[in-house]
């Protein structure tokens, strides 16, 4: 983890054209729009990133896990290996290091560290609210939430969850390295305020694309998961996740022309 780097926007016509809309005052939804656009082939590539596929499936294989006689053993099964009654903090931990292990060094990339970070944000941004208390929150607790995610209404909570964070993360992964040049007097952004007002509604803009994947995400869980009596593969993961993507990037797009 911490390890994304920061290298110059890249010079292609869609990200000159990105500078120019931040330059020229566009609303956030349509930087999003016109980012998304420029960064299609990188939200492509989630299928086909083993980190990204990692973080997936664990999404996808846990909260059944939450639901067995054993949920550590259950979870060992998945190389999700805690103490015995984990809360949530150390489930979040091992499952981040879960994909560490999954992925050999050479193998990782910006893109699966996005995924990492997303998955460990997402379950502790779904399930946390719900804990007595997120600290010292009791383990059965953590259980009971977790598994509560096995419906397809609550599952496509966390995956609309997972997928906004990632989509914001691809894209000021990107934006990220225009941005602050943008700001201070006879700029875009007069000062940080109205630079973080922009972040803001750029981050409402993914959550709200990331609506399109709720209920896909919840049914395809539920109907996989009886098709498969349980075993979904990491190739079903891989399928679920390009599928969700291609939505979520057409969406990104689609949703400022709609606006217009």
């Amino acid at each position: 983890m911490g390890h994304i780097r920061l290298g110059p926007l890249p010079r292609t016509r869609r990200w000159v054209a990105v500078v120019g809309l931040i330059r020229g005052g566009a609303a956030a939804a349509q930087v999003a729009t016109a980012a998304a656009h420029a960064a299609e082939k990188w939200l492509a590539r989630a299928a086909n990133d083993p980190s990204v596929v990692e973080a997936v499936w664990l999404l996808l294989r846990l909260p059944h896990a939450a639901r067995a006689d054993d949920f550590c053993s259950a979870l060992a099964g998945l190389r999700v290996h805690v103490p015995a009654s984990p809360g949530l903090i150390g489930l979040v931990g091992a499952v981040s290091a879960a994909i560490d292990a999954a992925v050999p060094p050479g193998k990782r990339t910006d893109l699966g560290e996005m995924a990492q970070a997303a998955a460990a944000e997402a379950l502790t941004g779904v399930i946390g609210p719900r804990l007595p208390a997120l600290f010292g929150a009791d383990p059965d607790d953590v259980r009971r939430e977790v598994g509560r995610l096995a419906t397809p209404k609550q599952f496509g909570v966390l995956a609309r969850d997972f997928f906004a964070r990632l989509s914001h993360r691809v894209l000021d992964y990107f934006l990220s390295k225009a941005l602050p040049a943008e700001v201070g007097e006879g700029k875009r952004f007069r000062t940080t305020a109205a630079h973080a007002a922009f972040a803001a509604a750029l981050d409402t803009h993914c959550r709200e694309a990331a609506g399109i994947l709720a209920t896909y995400s919840g049914d395809w869980l539920s109907k996989n998961h009886y098709e498969t009596g349980g075993n979904i593969t990491r190739d079903l993961a891989a399928a679920f996740t390009g599928y969700a993507m291609t939505k979520l990037s057409g969406e990104l797009r689609r949703r400022d022309a709609d606006a217009a």
